[in-house]
């Protein structure tokens, strides 16, 4: 299957910029843009329940399951007739105020804004239906300033966002090292520096910043401008693996539309079982994908070692998503919620089964 041929001519960009997510407040920031162009399918092709689905995710390579499955088509061949309508966003904020607003269906999304949507909507607006991806979370440093984890303190470290999933797993780690940090201000024993991740290369080279806690490909892009890194995240979890990305639904749709939610859930899979077999191929078909929507490939500098530190995966690691959340509580930043209900794994157990693949957990946080 060639990376070279994009199925897809639809990309929607997020344009504005991301306002903070706060766990405990419901103010969305950045928005999508829309040219109103579809996935290409052949005439004759029978439909699904719908005529398209709408479909949100990051220009980001731990999206790279979404960005792959429309690239290569996998996604629209599971589909059939009803066609792929795709938005892209450049924060979790704006992706749930999406869903919100009948916007989108179906979204790739990180943990936090899965946990923050449900909770402000007591329960009633999404699902997580699957998950996608782990690790690609790196803690990189300026090597003259800092040589070991100890020396983070008393340093300026940069997150992307208050309350975003690196800015919890960030202070939840600075807890745990006994320091203290206010949550809301960022001010404490170590400076907690929110900045977008595209600025976030700036404001390391100008001095402003003594290092980071963020995603891939941020991490490696500060690699390449002299920064090392320091921890991986995924050494803090169990068998290192942590969500990073899920698949949420609008609970409307799933309910409307199965048929149409199993066929995504289906390409889905069937995506990161080909990643996984052409790790290659995929990280060069993910890099396309991302050129044609930011107008520039990364260099190989950067994708390789980011591609490296993710792994793909359908398990949605719910035990892990049940963490991040008592790390937003014990933070100050999300009240004590209550998940039950957040996971509708069935469909995807249904697809797993079929596929002679193991079924999945929702550490109890499902809806039965």
């Amino acid at each position: 299957m060639s990376s070279a041929r994009p199925l897809t001519a639809l990309r929607t960009i997020a344009v504005t910029a991301a306002l903070p997510l706060l766990l405990t407040a419901c103010g969305y920031g950045s928005e999508s843009t829309d040219d109103g162009k579809q996935t290409g399918v052949a005439a004759d092709t029978e439909k699904l329940s719908v005529d398209e689905v709408r479909i949100g995710y990051f220009p980001n390579l731990t999206h790279a399951t979404a960005l792959v499955g429309i690239q290569e088509g996998l996604l629209q061949k599971e589909l059939g007739g009803t066609t792929i309508k795709a938005s892209t966003f450049n924060a979790g904020p704006s992706e749930i105020e999406a869903l919100n607003a009948d916007s989108i269906d179906i979204g790739w999304i990180g943990p936090s804004p899965s946990i923050n949507g449900y909770t402000k909507s007591d329960g009633k607006n999404l699902r997580i239906i699957s998950g996608s991806a782990s690790g690609g979370v790196k803690l990189v440093v300026n090597p003259d300033k800092i040589k070991s984890l100890d020396d983070i303190k008393g340093k300026k470290i940069a997150t992307p966002q208050l309350g975003n999933t690196q800015d919890v797993a960030f202070l939840n780690w600075i807890a745990e090292k006994g320091w203290k940090v206010d949550a809301q201000s960022g001010k404490g024993d170590v400076s907690v520096v929110r900045t977008d991740n595209k600025t976030t290369p700036d404001a390391y080279k100008s001095g402003s910043i003594d290092g980071a806690w963020v995603p891939e490909p941020t991490a490696s892009k500060l690699v390449t401008e002299g920064a090392k890194v320091l921890l991986d995240e995924s050494d803090l979890w169990p068998d290192k693996k942590f969500v990073i990305t899920n698949i949420i639904v609008s609970q409307k749709f799933l309910k409307e539309h199965p048929d149409v939610v199993e066929a995504v859930l289906r390409g889905s899979v069937k995506t990161n079982e080909w990643i996984n077999a052409n790790p290659e191929e995929a990280k060069a078909s993910a890099n396309a994908a991302l050129k044609e929507l930011s107008g520039k490939a990364l260099p190989a500098e950067v994708i390789d070692p980011a591609w490296e530190s993710i792994t793909f995966l359908d398990d949605p690691l719910a035990a892990t998503l049940d963490s991040q959340a008592e790390h937003a509580v014990k933070a100050a930043l999300l009240e004590e919620p209550n998940l039950k209900g957040i996971y509708d794994l069935a469909p995807l157990n249904k697809i797993l089964k079929a596929e002679g693949k193991d079924e999945v957990d929702d550490a109890g946080l499902g809806t039965e």
